[in-house]
């Protein structure tokens, strides 16, 4: 086994736009520093060990591409089919495969679109602006920065993504390579082919014999270094993977102009958002100089908001929210969380939350057709003192005293950590 350090994957500026979640904080903190490597075979492909491996895909230029994307999540949920979901809707990606079309120019302008049975919804950016589409509400949500903003985030690199973003193999493959760390051990499995193409495997395996995610493997181009395919599985399940991401055919070539550019359907709801860039002292508070390029081992280190915690380290970490106002939230009104000021900061996120706070405040983001309540009370299940999310690869604690208990551990762990 190779066991040369590598050194942390540069990270990629993340959108200006990003809004964090809380699911999002849990993956952040789980990972962060050099793994342990180790390397197969490559079935003909020439040899690459880990290290190499990573170094490629953190280096590798993002390519122009057009494909078909499948979205499969066996994720132990309730039959979501049972709520009032009309048509194509990012809540579908909770259950079952769902088919996404892909294309980019690997700069700044891309468009992912959802396919449902009979509609689609589809986020498109385009520079320093972006656009949600929702076929089955024929609304259109356009997001854009004041001109002064716009230059600015040109000059910091800042790609539009609006909120609602959908997954793409490549984001999510990137994302999981670039946070391989010290509590797994990192390796090249045999090679494969993904969408008729040659594929080196990453495999990312948790040390920890608590946490529900037992492997994530992740299959990269053997020519652009591009991930394929992102593959998630439970820790009690190693025969099928609980999430997974890939193309299923896939062009390396300039999309046709046509389609990254986005024209509002005839009769469509347009609704305008100004999307503000912070400041450049927001953005200095939000991402100071000295910020560390990894996550400290005792998480009380961690300089995290009023009324987050953190506790445990690696794939046991939990993230705990107090003060949370659990039936605005279901109700949809994301203000209920507004008051969780800089969450994203330890992770580099550079002023995402100034602008989360000014969706939260004015109401602005893509609508959703869907009985949020009915959701709510289908995904969840009451237990003394609350309700509880669980999946087999993420848990949610919610409890009556508006406390939000989340990681990628039991539900045992989670009510552990809240004393209850």
């Amino acid at each position: 086994m190779d066991t040369t350090p590598v050194a942390p994957a540069r990270t990629r500026r993340r959108a200006a736009w990003a809004v964090p979640a809380v699911a999002a904080a849990t993956v952040a903190a789980a990972f962060a520093a050099p793994p342990l490597l180790a390397s197969a075979d490559t079935a003909g492909l020439p040899p690459v060990t880990a290290a190499e491996l990573l170094t490629r895909v953190a280096d590798a230029e993002p390519q122009a591409l057009s494909g078909t994307v499948v979205h499969t999540a066996r994720l132990g949920l309730p039959d979501l089919s049972l709520t009032q979901m009309t048509g194509a809707d990012p809540v579908s990606l909770l259950g079952g495969s769902t088919t996404l079309r892909v294309w980019t120019d690997g700069e700044q302008r891309s468009r992912v679109s959802l396919l449902g049975p009979a509609s689609e919804y589809s986020v498109v950016a385009d520079g320093a602006e972006a656009w949600t589409y929702s076929s089955s509400d024929d609304e259109v949500v356009h997001y854009a920065m004041s001109q002064a903003d716009a230059a600015r985030a040109q000059e910091l690199h800042a790609a539009a993504t609006p909120p609602a973003d959908l997954p793409t193999p490549d984001e999510m493959g990137r994302e999981a390579l670039e946070r391989a760390e010290e509590h797994a051990t990192v390796g090249v499995d045999a090679a494969t082919t993904v969408a008729g193409r040659e594929a080196y495997q990453v495999v990312v395996t948790p040390r920890s014999t608590t946490t529900l995610v037992g492997r994530i493997v992740v299959a990269v181009d053997a020519q652009t270094w591009t991930p394929l395919r992102v593959q998630v599985w439970g820790s009690d399940d190693a025969a099928t993977p609980a999430l997974e991401l890939g193309f299923t055919d896939v062009t390396f070539a300039a999309p046709d102009d046509a389609v990254l550019a986005f024209s509002a359907p005839p009769g469509a709801t347009v609704r305008e958002v100004a999307v503000p860039l912070p400041d450049e002292a927001a953005l200095t508070h939000a991402a100071p100089d000295d910020l560390p390029t990894t996550l400290p081992e005792d998480p009380a280190d961690l300089p995290l908001p009023e009324g987050v915690t953190v506790t445990g380290t690696g794939w046991d970490t939990i993230v705990e929210l107090t003060d949370v106002d659990i039936a605005a939230l279901v109700a949809g009104d994301p203000a209920a969380v507004a008051d969780l000021t800089h969450m994203d900061k330890q992770f580099d996120s550079e002023g995402a939350q100034e602008l989360y706070e000014e969706f939260a405040s004015e109401g602005d983001g893509p609508s959703v057709d869907l009985d949020t309540t009915a959701l709510y009370d289908q995904l969840t299940t009451a237990v003394d003192g609350g309700r509880v999310l669980s999946s087999t690869l993420l848990s949610v604690l919610v409890l009556d005293d508006g406390r939000v208990l989340v990681g990628a551990v039991p539900v045992e762990a989670l009510r552990a950590a809240a004393g209850a």
